[in-house]
């Protein structure tokens, strides 16, 4: 494909719009540690990989033939002096890149919020299970660290989670906080990924200190429900109130202790009351229009972005590290598509448009 041709589409435009995004990213979160400075800035290979991704090029061969392709105009674009990285320099710093993805995710939720494309006022919070390639690996057979004979490709890094919509998921899993606000659009503001079976009550807890200054009130299901959460969004460390609330479904298996006869202390008298009063905003007017709102964004949004680019059906990579790279590299270039069709006036119309013709 010549210079021309590649101008011609969005593909530049997107570059150029990544580049201060990955550089910001970078310097959020620099390298540390011995060791001579690579020949290539991470914020350099942020941007290739976000280019392969955007050209859905689901294995790291594929994408590294297709970016071997159009080298000399990614050099110009990059600023890469001297000669393109090799395979095994993109190989080995592709499973480095997930930290830089998240960072940059975050960068491009502020960006957003301040271009007012999204309404952060209301979040919402989800966790959504990706299949891992490969054939399943059965528990028993896992617990004893043995593969049958003849089950090949099995993908060791993947693990078992249960959820009501998926039923049993051997795999990978994301977690993403978006806007919910009544203005704006439903954009993807801060994410994680890990493996299947970590807990919505470990994966939440770093991202609350991370939350928009202007959030009001975070949406989230049955699954993270933990009076942790809840005082920590809605109470400063020295027990005033943020002016924020949790809203959270019950999990019916958090329920109350029966009472005995030893008297209870003070603090966890305190505790029961702050949750029965999030309890009862919850199940009243207020707080169902606001479940329905989470409804109507974060579970659809999960849909979509699966589907966008194509891990409705399989992760792309087999290995905690490459996934985690793909998924958050696919949340932050979904980010760029969003930003980039607000500039074009489209109001997020055209995002898939402009994915298929990248």
């Amino acid at each position: 494909m010549s210079v021309r041709a590649m101008e011609g589409t969005c593909l530049a435009a997107l570059v150029r719009m990544a580049i201060p995004v990955c550089k910001a990213a970078e310097r959020q979160c620099p390298r540390s540690g011995p060791g001579r400075k690579p020949d290539y800035a991470d914020w350099q290979i942020t941007v290739l990989i976000m280019i392969a991704i955007l050209a859905r090029r689901k294995s790291k061969s594929a994408q590294y033939r297709f970016l071997y392709e159009h080298r000399h105009e990614l050099q110009d674009w990059l600023n890469l002096s001297g000669a393109f990285p090799a395979r095994s320099t993109y190989f080995q710093r592709y499973r480095r890149a997930h930290g830089t993805f998240q960072t940059a995710i975050a960068e491009q939720g502020r960006k957003a919020i301040r271009e007012g494309i999204a309404d952060a006022t209301t979040v919402a919070v989800d966790k959504s299970p990706i299949r891992a390639r490969g054939p399943e690996w059965h528990h028993k057979d896992r617990r004893r660290g043995t593969i049958p004979k003849g089950l090949h490709g099995v993908d060791r890094d993947s693990t078992w989670t249960y959820s009501e919509h998926h039923r049993w998921v051997q795999g990978y899993a994301y977690e993403v906080v978006v806007s919910a606000g009544k203005r704006g659009i439903t954009m993807p503001l801060l994410a994680s990924a890990a493996t299947a079976n970590v807990s919505e009550h470990v994966s939440f807890g770093p991202k609350i200190k991370q939350l928009p200054k202007q959030v009001r009130h975070v949406l989230a299901d049955a699954g993270y429900d933990n009076n942790r959460y809840g005082d920590e969004i809605e109470y400063a460390p020295d027990g005033h109130r943020t002016g924020r609330r949790f809203v959270c479904a019950r999990n019916q298996r958090n329920k109350p202790k029966r009472r005995g006869s030893s008297p209870c202390s003070k603090s966890i008298l305190a505790a029961r009351e702050r949750r029965q009063r999030r309890l009862q905003f919850f199940t009243g007017p207020t707080g169902q229009r606001l479940k329905s709102r989470r409804c109507q964004t974060v579970e659809p949004f999960n849909q979509w972005f699966k589907s966008l680019f194509e891990v409705d059906h399989r992760a792309w990579h087999r290995g905690l590290a490459n996934n985690k790279t793909q998924l958050l590299g696919a949340l932050c270039c979904y980010q760029l598509l969003v930003r980039f069709n607000h500039r074009c006036g489209r109001h997020n119309g055209r995002v898939k448009w402009m994915l298929d013709t990248l």
